[in-house]
Order: C-alpha cells, then structure tokens, then sequence
C-alpha cells in the first residue's frame, strides 16, 4: 500500500536531495575539515524529510504546520552548508543543490500558507475537515 506521504512533491524531493547529500557528503569526507561540514550537511538534509513525515503523521492540526516550518530552517540550514562546502565540492553541484533547495523552501512556504489561511477561514477550515 502507497503511503500518501509520498504524493507531497516536496516530500519527495527532500529524499531525492538526501540521497544526493549522501554522495556529497563521499567528497567531503576525504578532507579532515569537510568531514565536519558533512556531518552537519547530512544531518539537517536529513531533516528536511524527518520533519514533513513526523508532521505528517501527527495529522493536519496546528502541529502539522510547526512541523513544515521547521523542516523549512533544515532546508534553509543546508543551503548553508552547501555555501560552506564550496572549497570541497564543485560549484555546479553547490548550485545544483541550491536550486533544489529553493524550490522544497518555496513548496514549503506555499503549504505553511494554505494551512495559516485555511486555519483562519472557518468555510475552509470545515471543509477541509470533511475532506480528510
């Protein structure tokens, strides 16, 4: 059975980013002061992910929300890192990863949206009860 987490795009492409922050991170390893930049890149790409299913899975209430904005300090958090790596690792890849960052901050922000709108719309709100 398909978990309906996946449908998000934003979920997905926070898993494709970690399975990309992996290989990164192969690079950075190789360098005494990138393994330190890759323990904290593996970690808050990591993130990303683990907050949008643990919100998920908590249900769409206020919880869901705090969840999507922290996963969205993770992500924000990463194109840090990356700008930090750019000694270790190719400046493509750095802007790569960057764009892709943006564009799950965006989705992110774009969902925080809705859910606030939809919180203070008691049309919506109703409805969207009845839709879940």
């Amino acid at each position: 059975m398909k978990d309906p987490l996946d449908n998000l795009r934003f979920y997905q492409q926070s898993l494709e980013l970690f399975d990309l922050c992996w290989d990164d991170c192969e690079i950075l390893m190789k360098d005494v002061r990138g393994r330190e930049i890759a323990k904290q890149l593996i970690r808050s790409s990591g993130s990303i992910s683990a907050n949008i299913e643990e919100g998920y899975g908590r249900g769409f209430g206020k919880e869901y929300s705090q969840y999507l904005r922290v996963s969205r300090g993770s992500a924000r958090e990463t194109k840090g890192w990356y700008r930090r790596s750019a000694r270790l690792l190719d400046a493509n890849v750095i802007n790569d990863r960057t764009t892709q960052l943006n564009g799950i901050i965006a989705m992110l922000s774009s969902t925080i949206s809705t859910l606030e709108q939809k919180k203070s719309s008691p049309n919506l709100k109703t409805e969207t009860t009845n839709n879940h």
